[in-house]
Formats: structure tokens, sequence, C-alpha cells
């Protein structure tokens, strides 16, 4: 496999830009490598500018539910350019979007777009704490919320990657207010509610964590979260960038009959372009400038050319409402292959799964927290990854990342899939 014009591209990169890479983990160091650089996507595939063809198991972290390219994204993208690429004016295609997001999506009657998740958790912390008069704030270990000082507190994603706890550059007293649990333990949540629940602004997590890997909550935990705090006042957030419009229509809290108060989106909902939003009940939302108190703005929120995109994106879905069912019968054919991998091979890994969401984890156990994700072997994880990339399969260049399946994705590819992790297995043995 030649790498040399992403080798010499990667080394002019690191002149201009901090590591070489504009998001840290697509410097491959967790994996000891030099990134491909991407010249095209078309369906399932990926082509670097050396020419090597991939199977794209990442799907740009998540957005690209249909695959590279899908014809009636183009075109909208093509249409709208006609007309201008940004205004900083209201249009006709945020009504649109914004009424499509509210149709589907359980907890959300009003909806704010911007540019990106980590803007819209940021903006509903401001609004959860603007609404409660409160400071307080409770996440959960390995969650990412975005890089907002107040949400860089144990947080999973690069974070996970790199070790780092927390960042530098964000004094203590940023998130001094922020308190960190495990996740998929009601039990503390519920003596932290006991002890200060009347000083908690809110509770931000991912309804399904997606940062230290593909990790569904256990039974039980969302809905404790939902009952504390509607006891006690506080606001219940998801953090959907993830799983909103990927695991169901819905989302996750669709999948799971569990509605928080505000839902961050982002993702799926920009068909590929910088788009994300954040909603939630009226009564909430009514507390956002220029209606209320809580200020928050964007040059290039609702931005046209991302809207336009992100309300193809949504109509694909609407047109094909067995599109979740396809791609819950494709991960679990990936997840199936996987596992049966694992033991022939005898490889100590663990397979998670929930709809098009999948990871493997080079440890032996359930992976249900922060703590049992650190437990795996990132080294045998990296030596696992390059078999994947050298038999044509484009994973996820960290242990702690879930990847993402698309509907462009057929038998064949879900067979190219599993063979390549099945030689890659054997060859850490060899």
């Amino acid at each position: 496999m030649k790498t040399e014009r992403s080798q010499a591209l990667f080394e002019q990169a690191q002149e201009w830009i901090p590591g070489g890479v504009n998001s840290p983990v697509r410097a491959f160091r967790a994996v000891q490598g030099t990134p491909r650089f991407i010249a095209h996507g078309e369906g399932a595939y990926l082509q670097d500018v050396d020419g090597n063809r991939y199977l794209d198991c990442v799907g740009s972290w998540g957005p690209l539910l249909f695959g590279h390219n899908p014809p009636a994204i183009r075109q909208a993208l093509m249409a709208q350019l006609e007309h201008g690429t940004t205004f900083g004016a209201p249009t006709e295609l945020e009504v649109q979007l914004a009424r499509a997001i509210c149709r589907a999506v359980p907890s959300c009657e009003q909806v704010r777009l911007v540019s990106s998740g980590t803007e819209a958790a940021m903006s509903a912390v401001r609004l959860a704490r603007g609404y409660t008069g409160r400071a307080k704030v409770v996440k959960f270990e390995g969650c990412y919320h975005g890089h907002a000082d107040c949400l860089l507190a144990r947080a999973g994603s690069g974070v996970a990657t790199f070790g780092l706890p927390d960042s530098a550059g964000v004094p203590p007293n940023l998130t001094a207010d922020t308190l960190t649990l495990r996740y998929n333990d009601p039990q503390s949540l519920q003596r932290l509610f006991s002890q200060m629940g009347e000083e908690i602004a809110c509770v931000i997590v991912e309804p399904v964590a997606g940062n230290m890997g593909c990790v569904p909550p256990l039974p039980g935990f969302l809905e404790q979260m939902r009952s504390l705090t509607q006891k006690y006042g506080a606001v219940l957030i998801f953090d959907e960038v993830m799983t909103g419009f990927r695991l169901a229509l819905g989302g996750a809290q669709e999948l799971y009959g569990v509605t928080p108060d505000l839902t961050i989106l982002g993702k799926v909902i920009g068909g590929g372009l910088p788009l994300a939003a954040y909603g939630g009940r009226r009564d909430i939302m009514a507390y956002v400038a220029p209606l209320g108190p809580v200020y928050q703005a964007g040059t290039l929120s609702g931005n046209p050319m991302a809207v336009a995109a992100g309300l193809a994106a949504l109509r694909l879905i609407e047109e094909d409402p067995s599109i979740y069912a396809r791609l819950k019968a494709r991960g679990e054919q990936a997840a199936r292959g996987l596992r049966e991998a694992v033991l022939d091979t005898g490889v100590p890994a663990t397979v998670q799964q929930i709809g098009s969401m999948l990871t493997l984890f080079f440890t032996d156990r359930p992976v249900t927290d922060y703590a049992s994700a650190k437990s795996c072997d990132t080294n045998r994880f990296a030596r696992w990854f390059h078999g994947m990339l050298a038999r044509g399969v484009y994973w996820a260049p960290s242990q702690f990342e879930s990847v993402f399946l698309s509907s462009a994705m057929t038998d064949a590819d879900i067979y190219l899939l599993v063979q390549a992790a099945r030689a890659s297995l054997k060859e850490l043995e060899s």
C-alpha cells in the first residue's frame, strides 16, 4: 500500500497546522502512524491521495448516514449555491428544518440552529443555568460534549485517546461547578442529588456513549436520571450529536422512551456540512435571546448551504422509514461476524453495538463505563487497526471511538469488514 503522498502532505501540514491536523484524533498518534489524506468519497468507500481505496467505517464520525456524496444532498447543495452561500439573515429553509426537527424529536418544541456540537452543548448548558438560576452541572466520565471549558472535565473522545483528564488553559474555577460521575451508575447519581439536588442546574449525558467507544446505557440508568431531575427541578440534557437521527428518527430518546428537557443535535442534521442545534421545551427555549436573557448568537448559524444539506438528509429519511431497520441489521451483521472472529482467534476482545454504532474493545469484559473502557489494550488495538487499514478497511484510529456504518454498505462490504477483522486478529497472535 503506497502512502508517499499522505506522508509528504502530513510533513507539510505539521509546518502550518498544530500537529498537522485540525482535530486531534485525525493525527493517528494513538495508533502510531501517518494519517491518510483523503481525496474522494463515494458511497461506502474512501480514496486517499495515493489512490488507496477503503471501506469507510468512520463516516466522518457519524454524519454520513447514507454514505459519501449521495445524489439528493449533492443536488440540494448545487441548487442552493445558485442563490448564495450565506446571508446573515433568516431564510425559509431554516423554518423548514426547525419544523422537521421538532416533528421528529420528542423533546423538541423549539430549536436554535448553530454551527457545531460544541457550540450547541455550551449553549444548552448556559440555557439550563439561566433557566434554573443554578450553577452546578453534572456530567459523566468518558462523555464528551465538545471543548467548552466547563465541560472538559474527564471527557472522552480525543481527550480519552491522549489520556488527558482535562485541558491546559482551563482555569480550575471554570470547572469548579462541574460534577463528574461514573457512567451507568444510577446509585452515585442518587447520592449526589440527595446531597445537593437544589444546587444542580442540569445533568448532561450521551444517552448512548460514543466518545469512549460504543457504550449503551444499562437498564434504569436514563430512567433514574429523568426521575431525579424532575424531582429536584434540574434540566435533563441529552447530547444526541451522535445518536440523533442515527439510531431512530427521534434519536435515542425515542429508542429508550426517555424524554429530556433539552436535546443537542448535530452530524446527521447537517447532511455532511457543519450544522448543529439545541432544542427542547418551549418554556425553557423562551429564555434564549432575543426572547429571554440567555445570550447566544452566531454569524453562520442556520447557514443556508448547511441547512439545505440537512433538509435533504431528513427528507431522505422521511421517504425511507425502513432505513433504521436496515442500519440495525447491518450493525448486527457486522457485530455477529466480529464476535465469531474474536471467538475463533481467541483474542480477548468485546464487541458492543447498537443500531449502526459499533466498537471492538480489546478487553475480555463488557465495557459499561470509562474505567472499563480504559482497561483496553491500546497497543493491541493499534496493531489491529493497521491490519485493517492494510486490508482496505478504514476504522476509527482510536480505541475510544465508535464507528458508524452507513446505508450505502452492502452484504459484500460487511463480509469484507469481517474478513479483514478476522485476518487482522489472527495476525496479532502470529
